[in-house]
């Protein structure tokens, strides 16, 4: 279970943080100001499919792509949400549509990627 929870965990960490270089770094440059820390960036990928292994693997036994894809999407949809409002003091609504869409569809194919891979490891 051990062995399950990191690999899983740091492939997530690495397809999550290449996910966000590409569309922050990449392709909606615009969204970030260049000041970010790139440490912090991978420590915040690290625990977060960490969350993912942990869960797929001790509380619901998600082992295929598909279903942690569907997982994905509906804890990411809230979590995305709940940063949102967290972190933002005014609203806007293309800005927020795009970090709900982006946001969401990153962590579902986090999500996916670490349930594929536990269920690829004995």
């Amino acid at each position: 279970m051990t062995k399950k929870i990191l690999i899983s965990g740091l492939v997530g960490t690495i397809v999550y943080f290449f996910l966000g270089w590409l569309v922050y770094g990449i392709i909606l440059t615009e969204s970030t100001t260049g000041e970010e820390s790139m440490l912090f960036i991978f420590l915040g990928c690290l625990f977060f499919s960490f969350i993912f292994s942990y869960v797929f693997v001790s509380l619901t036994a998600i082992s295929h792509f598909k279903e942690g894809f569907s997982a994905g999407l509906v804890i990411g949809l809230f979590y995305v949400l709940s940063w949102y409002f967290f972190m933002n003091m005014e609203f806007d609504l293309n800005e927020f549509l795009q970090e709900v869409v982006i946001g969401t569809l990153m962590t579902a194919i986090v999500a996916g990627v670490v349930a594929f891979v536990n269920g690829k490891i004995d």
